[in-house]
């Protein structure tokens, strides 16, 4: 079986891996496309510290090919988006409504893989740059049949983790200001899902000039190439700014923009030792920070209501598809993302 393998010095696409059968509450999903996002860079650059051998990929869908036993949510041959939570599913953080907060979904380290003999990780809990994946059942959620496989593979992260900061997190109220650092796959999500909330006004910021078109697409009313621009087009500030890129001087910016009360959401993840900084006297006015993982989602729920945005014409998704490359072209689809070619996204198929 085919998929990716950072062993620690490098990734490279291999032909050699297997992965167990599906167990109880497990299914087993054959991967026809995954989104390529920078958290699977950032444990090949050691942003994201993570064991090895791991498979990686955390963006996916395909289609059930195997249930273990007392499964009952998915069947053989549903089409599917892959959530990474794996949540228990009965702890009062569930209960609650907040899967994301669930500790089960912490520390995980499975190993449902084997390559050259030994056991291989999977990221994230999903390892989607593999022909197949075993999954818990929970991670599976059903997609109606006519949905591209391509663009579905987006929900599962970046439509989550962008569209949920602002809907779930957040609360983005109708008529607030709306500024977004990084117009990248997290941010274009966060762009639309301020258009979704009726933002009134939503300032896009990146230093790549040549994402202003899409950015607009997406439903920015603003381009900037530098946060010192913003105050030109929003001179009190923002109500909302979302930080998509993970660098502490950005996270600094956004909170430095905010209009009072305003609200600064951190979606980029920087090295796992950095500190940020913020002046003290101006937080007494009302002003907040949020951390947010995973767009605060319920993934069972938010999957199918983001598909449903889409098939009616609400949500952009073939959109966030920028170019789609073939499993063994994975070097070159990394090569132009981090070039900054790609205005969206870039999907590996199967």
């Amino acid at each position: 079986m085919r998929g990716v393998v950072y062993d620690g010095n490098d990734y490279q696409v291999i032909d050699d891996l297997t992965v167990k059968e599906p167990g109880p509450g497990e299914v087993t999903v054959r991967i026809e496309a995954a989104g390529l996002c920078h958290s699977d860079l950032s444990v090949i650059s050691g942003t994201i510290p993570f064991p090895t051998p791991v498979v990686l990929g955390h963006e996916g869908a395909g289609v059930v090919e195997a249930v273990g036993p007392s499964v009952t949510s998915v069947k053989e041959g549903d089409h599917v988006v892959l959530s990474t939570l794996g949540n228990c599913g009965s702890c009062e953080h569930c209960d609650a409504g907040r899967p994301t907060m669930c500790r089960s979904t912490f520390g995980s380290r499975p190993q449902p893989f084997t390559w050259r003999g030994e056991p291989a990780y999977s990221f994230a809990n999903a390892s989607v740059f593999s022909e197949r994946t075993v999954v818990k059942a929970n991670q599976a959620v059903p997609i109606p049949k006519d949905v591209p496989f391509a663009a579905a593979s987006l929900v599962g992260c970046g439509v989550l983790t962008g569209v949920g900061a602002v809907l779930q997190r957040a609360r983005v109220p109708a008529g607030a200001s709306v500024l977004v650092i990084g117009v990248g796959g997290i941010g274009l999500n966060v762009i639309q899902g301020a258009a979704l909330a009726g933002a009134s006004r939503i300032v896009a910021v990146d230093t790549n000039p040549r994402k202003a078109e899409i950015a607009r697409q997406f439903g920015a009313t603003d381009f900037v190439a530098s946060t010192e621009a913003v105050r030109d087009v929003a001179k009190r500030g923002v109500d909302f700014a979302f930080e998509c890129v993970g660098q502490v001087k950005l996270i600094r910016a956004a909170i430095d923009l905010l209009d009072w009360g305003g609200t600064c959401v951190m979606l980029g993840v920087p090295e796992s030792t950095a500190e940020a900084s913020f002046n003290v006297a101006s937080m007494y006015l009302d002003k907040g920070v949020l951390g947010c993982r995973y767009g605060s989602s319920q993934p069972q729920r938010d999957v199918r209501r983001y598909v449903d945005l889409y098939r009616r014409g609400r949500l952009k998704l073939d959109e966030l598809v920028s170019a789609s490359y073939p499993l063994a072209d994975m070097k070159t689809a990394v090569h132009d993302l981090e070039a900054g070619e790609l205005a969206a996204r870039a999907v590996l198929t199967f």
